[in-house]
């Protein structure tokens, strides 16, 4: 008889292909302050990087290496059991897991949904999901500033209120999700109560639904009321003459374990290319360094070699007084701006990819705050590598062919898609 498993992902699959054009899901940049400035939420934004970086040196065979869901986030709506209960859910290309918390009302109780089965004992996502070989399955994963853990089942989820191409107000429904239920955790969630992986490991969305593909077009932190939008299945493409692609990194044993890496050659500011060491963001055959893309990363770290030679051109470029703001802003390098002065023109910033330039506005990696105006980026050791955040990634319309080992990527009205 065939694996449980693999039929339900089988089953998911045959699901998500008879929403001829996929999945649509809408995003949202949600805060536990809604009366925060802009700026208050995208220095929140900051802090949150600032907190998961302190992970960054565990090893890729952890089950994550990051902080719990928290301000700064993109988080989508979802639905799960029966009756479907709603819930907030980071996307994160970062991690393969998927997990809710769960309780008595308003909270999911699979108790009280006919649809909860626990995890079969001989499923394929085991070795990946639970702790240890018993039967029923519990998880337990450990993050950067706490911990989680319960029992595994399997659900119906429906997500968001929409299908791409089939108007607002329809919702799918695809049984047989795996994930974990959180009844004990430590450290804060925000508003958020769980986490979607996106990552590349069996048990996350992507992998489960059979997708193939996905993308996201995320919309300025600076804006806090427009709606991003995920795109999964047949509905993630890019059209027009701005796209531009790079492969991801497969020639690695460890590229393929859980991260999507890429092949960053080179960084230039304006029409100077920086002098970076040729390996500086190469994945070692130990499973260090490297550069992987993270959605539910902030603000985009780099080795420190590379990160000093960006703060120096900066610094070039900028004749503003360097102000110490780090407390408010977890950001390093900081201009004082005088009383109702406008930013300097700035150049923009090219990361150059394996075939395919990346090119980011001022305002993708410069961050304005209250009196002063800060390089949004931080410095990464050697060992834990680099990470393209999504302080970075906004307004660019970004796919992942996962079945083709790809990225492609556009520049976009992300408030319009």
């Amino acid at each position: 008889m065939a694996n449980l498993s693999v039929l339900l992902m089988l089953a998911c699959a045959a699901a998500l292909a008879s929403s001829a054009a996929g999945l649509r899901v809408e995003l949202k940049r949600v805060h536990s302050d809604p009366g925060a400035t802009a700026s208050e939420l995208t220095r929140r934004g900051m802090s949150w990087s600032g907190r998961k970086l302190t992970s960054l040196d565990d090893t890729l065979t952890a089950p994550t290496r990051k902080g719990l869901p928290s301000g700064g986030s993109y988080v989508m709506t979802l639905f799960i059991g029966e009756p479907p209960v709603a819930f907030l859910a980071t996307i994160d290309t970062g991690s393969s897991t998927i997990i809710t918390q769960c309780g008595s009302s308003p909270q999911y109780d699979p108790s009280s949904s006919p649809s909860f089965t626990e995890l079969p004992c001989n499923s394929s996502l085991r070795p990946e999901l639970c702790v240890d070989e018993t039967c029923p399955c519990t998880f337990n994963q450990t993050y950067a500033v706490g911990w989680a853990s319960g029992p595994v089942g399997v659900e119906n989820f429906t997500f968001g209120s929409a299908v791409a191409g089939a108007g607002q107000g329809l919702a799918v429904t695809i049984a047989g999700i795996a994930f974990g239920c959180i009844n004990e955790s430590s450290g804060g969630w925000g508003v958020s109560s769980g986490l979607v992986g996106l990552g590349r490991r069996t048990q996350s969305l992507v992998s489960q639904l059979g997708a193939g593909r996905f993308s996201y077009c995320l919309t300025p932190f600076d804006d806090a009321n427009s709606t991003s939008t995920l795109f999964l299945g047949p509905s993630a493409k890019l059209n027009g003459t701005g796209v531009r692609s790079t492969p991801f990194v497969t020639d690695n044993p460890w590229a393929r374990n859980a991260y999507y890496y890429l092949n960053l050659t080179g960084i230039s500011v304006g029409g100077t290319a920086l002098d970076i060491p040729a390996d500086a963001f190469a994945l070692t055959s130990d499973g260090h360094g490297g550069i992987i893309i993270d959605s539910g990363w902030t603000t985009t770290a780099l080795v420190d070699v590379a990160y000093q030679k960006v703060r120096a051109e900066i610094l070039k470029l900028v004749t503003l007084p360097t102000v110490d703001a780090s407390k408010e802003t977890q950001l390093e390098l900081c201009f004082k701006l005088p009383t109702d002065a406008s930013t300097p023109a700035m150049p923009d910033m090219t990361f150059h990819f394996d075939g395919a330039d990346m090119v980011l506005p001022p305002e993708n990696y410069m961050f304005l705050g209250s009196g002063v105006w800060c390089l949004c980026l931080e410095s990464a050791t050697a060992s834990s590598g680099s990470v393209l955040g999504n302080y970075q990634q906004q307004n660019m319309h970004i796919l992942y062919d996962v079945e083709n080992e790809m990225m492609s990527f556009a520049p976009a009205d992300c408030t319009t898609l």
